[in-house]
């Protein structure tokens, strides 16, 4: 596949349906999918799910010029809407293990979100009544492209789609001290996984290991790190999480977070109403997101 920023988006004062684009580069104008071939479907994850077939499509779309929707005519979603899977890493960082003089994993630590927790790349984050605790987690995060299971690792990136930006939002009061400190819903608050702005093809990233990350409050920055530092890397991550389950097209990892969260800030720092969080990922864009 050419190199792609694939997204979802609704047209602007249009209540109707998802459609699939592809970016003609990073902010840029966007060729709706459908527009130029009505044949191939509304979402990212169905395009996925056609294998090589729906990329080449969306690669001529792309090379053609045609069908290009302005950005102010449209508002991006997440590019993955209601995936069968949001699998979730913690303590994946060196950097982020010391940050909390917590031992280097032997293994991958796997959580999950429910799809419900997804929202768009410039959609608000919601501020539950339930919790005081509301911190950020910057995450490069990737999507399924492919069917597998038991996946060897030297085989894992061939079954990954691409990569975008996550913002893995984490209700530590609930993480941390309440329901028998299973981290489940503390991380699945409706709005606790912003995504976007675009899935970005893995080709187009020569090395996902070697990424700038950063998040930054109202402008301040609080998360600087590298995906250099990540423990296990994607394909060790697809390799592992496939022993147990059946990966699927759609499906969402979000890898793990740097240091710089709130919760060990001295003294602890958390969102606030009116917040602006932003996460940016080198080569893949920013999401920026409101609490409210």
């Amino acid at each position: 596949a050419a190199h792609m920023r694939l997204v979802q988006f609704r047209r602007v004062g249009d209540s109707g349906g998802i459609r699939v684009g592809v970016e003609q580069g990073e902010g840029l104008g966007v060729v709706d999918l459908k527009a130029f071939d009505p044949s191939m479907p509304s979402t990212v994850k169905e395009l996925l799910e056609l294998g090589d077939k729906g990329l080449e499509c969306a690669e001529r779309a792309l090379a053609s010029g045609r069908c290009v929707l302005e950005r102010s005519h449209i508002k991006l979603l997440s590019p993955v809407l209601a995936p069968e899977k949001v699998v979730c890493v913690g303590m994946n960082y060196r950097d982020h293990c010391l940050e909390q003089n917590a031992p280097i994993p032997k293994e991958p630590i796997i959580f999950s979100k429910f799809p419900s927790a997804i929202t768009g790349p410039y959609d608000d984050i919601l501020l539950p009544s339930e919790s005081e605790e509301v911190d950020w987690e910057v995450e490069l995060a990737f999507v399924i492209g492919r069917r597998g299971k038991d996946i060897k690792e030297e085989d894992a990136l061939s079954y990954v789609a691409g990569f975008t930006v996550a913002n893995d939002v984490s209700a530590r009061d609930w993480q941390m001290g309440r329901n028998g400190k299973q981290w489940l819903l503390g991380k699945t608050f409706d709005s606790f996984c912003p995504l976007g702005p675009a899935l970005v093809t893995a080709d187009a990233i020569k090395d996902p290991h070697s990424l700038a990350l950063r998040c930054l409050v109202n402008g301040e920055p609080v998360q600087s790190s590298n995906t250099d530092q990540m423990i296990f890397r994607t394909e060790a991550l697809v390799s592992w999480v496939s022993r147990f389950v059946t990966l699927t097209p759609g499906d969402i990892f979000l890898t793990g977070t740097p240091p710089g969260v709130g919760v060990f800030r001295k003294p602890p720092i958390y969102l606030k109403k009116g917040d602006v969080v932003e996460c940016h990922i080198q080569h893949l864009g920013s999401i920026i997101n409101k609490v409210v």
